[in-house]
């Protein structure tokens, strides 16, 4: 008897997970349903697929939603969050399991019992950051536990960068998820974390002026800036007595220090819209958070108000991108600063059609055992393929795709809304994941703590 996986969209990430899913068709006896709201945008090789139903689906259509789930024995959904909390009531509702690669809602998390009582596993976080992090993340920190050690140090940084051999920008840089996530990246709140036992804030306009340095063997030397929350899993990880908790995202050196200059023009402002936007070149939009100057340019006013030299890297990083061309023009009306920014920048960070992503992930666990302080540095580099076969679409469909698998197969059966960090999740996936080359190296490595002089560069 066929077992039937719903899956809920089928965008940029699902390239690695519907092709899991066909692959493992025939032996895993699966028939597979996309639903998405633009079928026609998905390849021809997986429409017609004999082990495939292809589905026009509007995910705010209550009846056509509750059909398509209760056809179902489980549902992955790959839809943007917010459309979560829907599909997770109608799997309670109709006793489906639920597999999500998106961070637990308070609504969803308040579904726990619901879940329990009706023996059903929602996993969700099962993506790459959150998924993988978290999974190699417990891993290690488990086994240290298990040798009766006491962590005093975790870090972790994450990065969706451009491979070396497609990059071809300033920037060093190149968009391989939601651009508009990248261009909002810190706002709503001061990041927070602990170093050596005392709670640090960073605001927001100081966040990108606050890096850590750290290299990765054979791909050299990166720079991270803090999340906005690291403390969130404190509880999750077992980590409430741990002198240094510290989560970020990474990028190649110099990123953040060029970035500040959005942040501080107001650029990546999304708080309120500009009147007439339609029609403005990008470089009337640039003169909009400069003074005003009967004589100066709009590349010398910037150029004093941001207090950079002419040859200074970042007025070279500026003038790689369009941000003074005068026949280019937005067709958005009434856009928010940030949404401008996202246009312009994606005319330079786009991936070109054989463009290769990469993803870089790296842990640092600092932990005493048997009066000795030791430290474990762990990382992992994934490279994409071309634009449709990412690196990203790889680290985030593929544990999705074999979580999904394990439930069907009754290898996770802890019932509840869960992200993966118990070893009954954990351990089978992160074996699996390196038959696809998603394999983390480990080193030991001397304790050096928090390192202060990493931080205010």
């Amino acid at each position: 008897m066929l077992r039937k996986i719903l899956v809920l969209g089928a965008g940029k990430s699902t390239s690695y997970l519907l092709d899991y899913f066909l692959e493992k068709s025939d032996t895993e006896k699966l028939h597979l349903t996309i639903g998405d709201i633009n079928p026609d945008a998905i390849p021809s090789s997986i429409k017609e697929h004999s082990n495939c139903t292809v589905m026009h689906l509007d995910i705010l259509n209550n009846e056509d939603r509750k059909k398509a789930i209760l056809n179902s024995d489980i549902v992955v959904s790959m839809l943007p969050a917010r459309f979560h909390n829907k599909v997770a009531e109608d799997c309670v509702d109709l006793e489906k399991h639920l597999v999500t690669a998106s961070y637990i809602t308070k609504e969803i998390k308040a579904l726990d019992q619901k879940v329990k009582d009706k023996g059903l596993v929602f996993m969700n976080e099962i993506g790459l950051d959150p998924g993988i992090d978290h999974m190699s993340a417990m891993q290690i920190i488990d086994n240290i536990r298990g040798q009766s050690g006491k962590m005093l140090l975790f870090e972790s940084f994450t990065g969706g960068l451009v491979a070396p051999e497609s990059d071809n920008n300033l920037w060093n840089y190149k968009f391989t998820w939601n651009p508009r996530n990248v261009v909002l990246a810190g706002q709503g709140g001061a990041a927070k974390f602990i170093q050596e036992g005392s709670y640090k804030y960073i605001p927001y306009h100081k966040l990108f002026r606050r890096t850590e340095f750290f290299e990765i063997e054979g791909y050299g030397r990166f720079e991270g800036y803090a999340n906005r929350d690291s403390l969130n899993y404190r509880d999750a990880y077992g980590l409430q007595d741990v002198l240094t908790l510290y989560r970020g995202t990474m990028r190649r050196v110099g990123f953040s220090k060029a970035w500040n200059m959005f942040v501080q023009l107001g650029m990546t402002d999304d708080s309120y819209t500009i009147e007439n936007s339609k029609g403005m070149s990008y470089r009337e939009y640039t003169n909009l958070f400069l003074p005003y100057s009967p004589t100066d340019s709009v590349e010398l006013k910037l150029r004093h108000y941001l207090k950079i030299d002419q040859d200074d890297s970042k007025w070279e990083m500026l003038g790689d991108l369009n941000l003074f061309d005068a026949e280019k023009t937005i067709p958005l009306d009434n856009a928010s600063p940030a949404k401008i920014l996202q246009l312009i920048l994606e005319d330079s960070w786009t991936l070109d059609k054989d463009d290769k992503d990469m993803i870089v992930m790296y842990h640092k666990f600092g932990y005493e055992l048997n009066g000795k302080k030791l430290q474990i540095d762990s990382n992992v580099v994934v490279i994409g393929e071309n634009r449709t076969y990412t690196a990203m679409a790889k680290t985030v469909g593929l544990p999705v795709g074999i979580a999904t698998l394990l439930i069907l197969n009754k290898k996770i059966t802890t019932p509840g809304v869960q992200m993966p960090i118990t070893k009954e999740v954990y351990d089978p996936i992160l074996a699996e994941l390196k038959n696809y080359g998603i394999t983390f190296k480990e080193y030991e490595v001397p304790y050096l703590g928090y390192n202060p002089d990493a931080v205010g560069n």
